[in-house]
């Protein structure tokens, strides 16, 4: 087995590749993908089945998606430079069920002016749903920009909306 590979498998969420390198998960992407790398940088395409590291991650994203998963346990190593590393960090403690806001994750990281660069490396981010970017909104709870689509921002967030605001809904 190489070292850099991936795997396409099928999710609840469309399809999606799984990139790995080494013993750790570096990638998720969506067709699409607004910041997908060239395909040739992903390695040799394996059979998730038969990578037990591709297989952990492929079982742990439809547990997730099936609502029986709430954090992941497979190794990940999301790589970019400096900065998007700290906004990537932070999307990690943002809890299952919970949202927030660019602008929060620029104070947090000690300047509210950052909210735009934070949108950059939220959106540059390599392991969506692993890393769970879909948590961040717009300042006014607008549904802003995904890397993989509104639309599965939206039923993320919908599979990790709280049963009582669920139940409060109208529609």
């Amino acid at each position: 087995m190489s070292a850099r590979r991936y795997a396409p498998v099928v999710s609840t969420l469309g399809d999606v590749t799984l990139v790995a390198d080494g013993g750790e998960l570096v990638g998720l992407y969506f067709p699409h993908h607004w910041s997908r790398p060239d395909a040739s940088t992903f390695g040799e395409q394996v059979d998730a089945s038969s990578d037990p590291l591709l297989a952990q991650a492929a079982h742990e994203l439809d547990d997730y998606l099936a609502g029986l998963r709430r954090e992941f346990a497979v190794p990940l190593a999301a790589r970019g430079d400096e900065f998007q590393a700290r906004v990537w960090a932070l999307l990690r403690q943002i809890p299952y069920g919970r949202t927030t806001t660019y602008g929060a994750l620029a104070e947090q990281l000690g300047d509210r002016r950052l909210a735009q660069k934070v949108g950059q490396a939220v959106g540059r981010n390599p392991l969506c749903v692993f890393v769970a970017c879909h948590r961040v909104i717009g300042a006014n709870g607008a549904l802003t920009g995904y890397a993989g689509g509104l639309e599965r921002k939206r039923r993320l967030l919908e599979l990790e909306e709280p049963e009582k605001a669920r139940a409060g809904r109208l529609f």
